[in-house]
C-alpha cells in the first residue's frame, strides 16, 4: 500500500473513533449529578479564591517588606529611652528668675524589672488584655473595629490600639485619627514587636505614656498624684495612674477625684477578670489613697496662658527647649493677688492688669482663684465699664474745645428718648467740667457726648485702644458698650504718656536651648493720639476724680489720676489710674454678672488699686502730672468760635475785604509813608460815638473779652429757621 493510502486510512479511523465518541457523549446524562463540568457560579468562585489568595499573598510580602524595613529603619533601644516628647518651656520673669516651666516633666527612668507587678498588670488589663500574645496589632480588636465601621455599632468597649501601637505612636506619629496615619501606627507597632521584647515595649512605654498635668511616665505620675516614686505603688494607686490613660484630664485626681476612683474601680475589676488579683484585693478602697495636696497654682497661670499663644506668632516652628523672658515683675503680681482676694466682695470674682509707661505687663490677675477657674477675666471677659468710660466723652469734649474750668449744666436732659439720670438722683444746676467729671455726673457726659458726637466719643475709644465693638447709642456715653479689662487699662495707661497709645506687651525676648536669640521685642513708634493740651487737661481732670470726687479711695499719698465705674444694679465696679508711671485697671463682679451688693467702682475696687499701687510704686519717685494747659492761639477765645476749630483752618476777610488764605492770616500792616515813618491805615467808616448811639451801649474795650455762658442741655429739639 502506498504512504498516501496509509494517511488516508488512518484519517478513517480516527474518524470512526471521534464519532463513537461523540455519540456515547450525546446519550450520557450532563449536570453536575453525572459528574460534568462545573456550574458558572462555582468557576467564578474559584477564580475569585485564587485571585483572592494571590493578593492576599503579594499583600503579606508587601507588609513583611515594610515591616523589616521599618525595623531596621527603627533607633536602638537606647536612644527611644533619650527621647523625650514634647516641648518644654521655661518662662522667666523680668529680672531672670524662673516663673513656671510648662511642657513635660519626666521622673526617673525605672528599669522593667523595678516596676511593680501591679502597674503592669493593671496597664494590660484596662489597654491590651491580649498584650502578651499578639504581634503588635491585636486581630481581635481589628475585626471589631471593622464591624463596628460597617454596622455603625458603639458596643465595643476598647480601643483599637494595642499598648504597641501606642507606643508606637507616642514615638514617632502624630493624634491625627486618618486611616493612613492608623496604617503606619501598624506597620511600626509590628516593627516594635520584631526588634523588641515584651518587656522592653513594656518598659518603653510605662516610662513615656501621658498620664497628665504635664507628667510623662509612671515615675512622674507617681510623684505628682502620691508624692513618691513608682516603685513604691500599691495596687490602688497602680489602678489609678493605669486609669488615666484614656483620658488624662478627665480622669485626673486632681481635677476630680470621684472621676478617678471611679475608673479605678473598673481597672481593679478588669484585673481580677484576668486573674492578676484576688476577689480581696479589688475590693480595695480606693477612696482611701492618700492623694498629694495640692498646691494652689500662682495666680502666674493667668498671664503665662495669655502670654504663651503669642508664641505661635512670633517664632518660626521649633520643638527645641525654650526659655521666655516676659515682662512680669514677681513682687507686683504677689501684691496684685493679694489685693484682689482681700478685697473682692464674697461670692464674686477679681481682675487687674498693671502696665508700665511702654506697655509692658507688671502684673495680671484673672480671677481670684486659678485651680478652680482658669478663666481668665482680665484678657477674655466682656463686661460693661460704667462710668468708667467717661474718659472717652471727656477726652473728645477737651479737643472739641472745652476746657477743665469751664461751665456747665447739670440739669435733667432727654437725648433721643433717652434721659440719663445721676446716681443720687439730683441735680447741682451750674457747676464746672472739672466737679461734673469728678463727681461722674451722668446728666453732664450725656450732654458732652451729645454735643461733640457719639461717633467721636467711640472714635476716641479707638484711638487708644479699645477694639471690642461699641454701640453709638446716647447711652453709650456711660459705658453701656461692653470692653476688657485691659483695653481700658491700655486706654488710660495712653493718657498717662500724654496722649500718646501703648500696646500691652508680655514677652521681652526668646532664647533656644543654645542661648541664641529666636526673638527679641523691637520698641514700637506711635504718635499722639490727641494734643498736649488735651491729655493735660484729662489729666487735670483724673486727678480731681481721686482728690476730691469718687475716687478718693484710691488715694496712695502721692498723686494719682483714675477714674470709678459702676454700672446698673451694682453688676460691676472698675476702677482705673496711673501714678509714676504705672498704670492699673480694677474691675470686679461676678460671673453670671448679677447683682452684687455694695459693690462700686469707688469701694472695693479703688481699694484693691491703692493696695497694690502703693506696693507697685514704692520704689519709684513721685512724679507730679503736668496739668499746665498751653492752649493753642484758637482756643483761648472764649467764644463759640472755639468751637468750630481754629482760626487759620478757615479763609478770612481783612479790613480792606481781601480774602485770605488759611494759615495766611496777619495783622493789618501799617503803610510806610516817603519819609519812612509808618502811616496808619484808612481811618473807620464811622466814628466810636455814632457806633454807640446806633447798638444802644458801650463799645467793648481793647484786650476785654465776652465770657462763654453755661452749656445748656439740649432739652428740646433745635427749631430749624424756613429758609429765606
Amino acid at each position: 500500500m502506498s504512504k498516501r493510502g496509509e494517511r488516508l486510512q488512518n484519517k478513517g479511523a480516527r474518524g470512526t473513533r471521534r464519532s463513537a465518541a461523540e455519540r456515547s457523549s450525546a446519550a450520557a446524562p450532563s449536570g453536575p449529578e453525572a459528574g460534568g463540568p462545573p456550574s458558572r457560579v462555582r468557576l467564578w468562585l474559584r477564580r475569585l479564591m485564587v485571585w483572592g489568595g494571590g493578593l492576599a499573598l503579594l499583600g503579606l510580602l508587601f507588609l513583611a517588606f515594610a515591616v523589616g524595613f521599618a525595623a531596621q529603619s527603627l533607633p536602638d533601644y537606647d536612644t527611644l529611652k533619650a527621647t523625650q516628647p514634647g516641648q518644654t518651656i521655661l518662662v522667666r520673669a523680668r529680672d531672670g528668675r524662673e516663673l513656671v516651666e510648662i511642657g513635660p516633666s519626666f521622673g526617673e527612668w525605672i528599669d522593667y524589672t523595678d516596676i511593680p507587678k501591679n502597674m503592669t498588670n493593671a496597664m494590660v488589663a484596662v489597654e491590651d488584655k491580649r498584650f502578651h500574645s499578639h504581634w503588635g496589632v491585636d486581630p481581635v480588636r481589628l475585626t471589631g473595629a471593622m464591624v463596628e465601621g460597617v454596622t455603625g455599632s458603639r458596643k465595643r468597649l476598647g480601643g483599637t490600639s494595642t499598648i504597641t501601637q501606642q507606643l508606637a505612636r507616642n514615638l514617632f506619629l502624630n493624634n491625627n485619627r486618618s486611616l493612613d496615619r492608623k496604617a503606619r501606627e501598624a506597620v511600626l507597632a509590628l516593627a516594635l514587636e520584631w526588634k523588641f521584647s515584651k518587656e522592653q515595649i513594656l518598659e518603653l512605654y510605662l516610662n513615656k505614656v501621658y498620664f497628665g498635668g504635664g507628667a510623662y511616665g509612671i515615675d512622674s505620675a507617681s510623684r505628682k498624684f502620691f508624692s513618691h516614686p513608682a516603685n513604691e505603688l500599691s495596687v490602688g494607686e497602680s489602678a489609678i495612674i493605669a486609669g488615666l490613660v484614656k483620658a488624662p484630664s478627665q480622669y485626673s485626681p486632681t481635677a476630680d477625684v470621684q472621676a478617678a476612683v471611679d475608673r479605678a474601680k473598673v481597672v481593679l475589676g478588669l484585673m481580677r477578670e484576668q486573674g492578676y488579683i484576688t476577689e480581696d484585693q479589688a475590693n480595695v478602697d480606693v477612696s482611701a489613697v492618700q492623694l498629694k495636696e495640692q498646691a494652689g497654682q500662682n495666680s502666674v497661670r493667668y498671664f503665662t496662658d495669655w502670654v504663651l499663644p503669642q508664641l505661635e506668632i512670633i517664632l518660626p516652628e521649633t520643638n527645641e527647649p525654650i526659655e521666655v523672658w516676659t515682662t512680669l515683675d514677681i513682687g507686683m503680681q504677689r501684691a496684685a493677688t493679694a489685693a484682689i482676694e482681700a478685697n473682692t466682695p464674697k461670692g464674686s470674682q477679681g481682675a487687674l492688669v498693671s502696665l508700665d509707661r511702654d506697655g509692658a505687663i507688671l502684673a495680671m490677675v484673672g480671677g481670684t482663684d486659678y485651680v478652680a477657674s482658669n478663666y481668665n477675666r482680665a484678657t477674655s471677659a466682656l463686661r460693661q465699664p460704667g462710668s468708667a468710660w467717661k474718659l472717652f466723652v471727656y477726652l473728645a469734649a477737651l479737643e472739641a474745645g472745652y476746657k477743665p474750668d469751664d461751665k456747665v449744666v447739670d440739669t435733667p436732659v432727654t437725648i433721643e428718648g433717652w434721659s440719663p439720670r445721676n446716681s443720687n438722683g439730683r441735680n447741682v444746676g451750674e457747676t464746672d467740667l472739672r466737679t461734673a467729671f469728678a463727681y461722674s455726673i451722668n446728666t453732664v457726659a450725656a450732654q458732652l457726648g451729645n454735643e461733640v458726637g457719639f461717633g467721636t466719643v467711640a472714635s476716641m475709644a479707638r484711638r487708644f485702644g479699645v477694639s471690642s465693638k461699641i454701640d453709638t447709642y446716647p447711652s453709650m456715653v456711660l459705658g453701656s458698650s461692653e470692653v476688657r479689662v485691659i483695653e481700658m487699662t491700655q486706654a488710660f495707661a495712653g493718657v498717662a504718656a500724654n496722649g500718646v497709645p501703648v500696646e500691652p506687651y508680655g514677652i521681652v525676648k526668646v532664647t533656644g536651648a543654645s542661648g541664641d536669640v529666636l526673638y527679641s521685642r523691637q520698641p514700637s513708634k506711635a504718635s499722639a493720639a490727641v494734643p498736649d493740651y488735651v491729655a493735660a487737661g484729662i489729666t487735670d481732670l483724673l486727678q480731681a476724680a481721686v482728690q476730691t470726687g469718687t475716687g478718693r479711695a484710691a488715694d496712695i499719698g502721692r498723686p494719682v489720676a483714675g477714674k470709678t465705674g459702676t454700672t446698673s444694679s451694682n453688676k460691676d465696679g472698675w476702677f482705673i489710674g496711673f501714678s509714676s508711671g504705672i498704670t492699673t485697671g480694677v474691675w470686679m463682679g461676678r460671673d453670671d454678672a448679677k447683682a452684687v451688693p455694695g459693690l462700686q467702682g469707688g469701694r472695693a475696687p479703688a481699694q484693691a488699686f491703692a493696695a497694690y499701687m502703693r506696693f507697685a510704686v514704692k520704689s519709684r519717685p513721685v512724679e507730679q502730672f503736668d496739668v499746665t494747659l498751653t492752649l493753642p492761639d484758637w482756643q483761648l477765645e472764649p467764644d463759640e468760635e472755639a468751637m468750630f476749630g481754629a482760626p487759620d483752618d478757615y479763609y478770612y476777610i481783612d479790613e480792606a475785604g481781601n480774602m485770605v488764605e488759611p494759615g495766611q492770616r496777619e495783622p493789618a500792616p501799617n503803610v510806610i509813608g516817603p519819609d519812612g515813618e509808618r502811616v496808619p491805615g484808612p481811618p473807620p467808616a464811622a466814628s466810636d460815638d455814632f457806633l454807640e448811639q446806633a447798638t444802644g451801649g458801650a463799645l467793648p474795650q481793647p484786650n476785654q473779652r465776652p465770657q462763654r455762658e453755661p452749656r445748656r442741655p439740649p432739652t428740646q429739639p433745635a427749631t430749624k429757621l424756613p429758609e429765606q
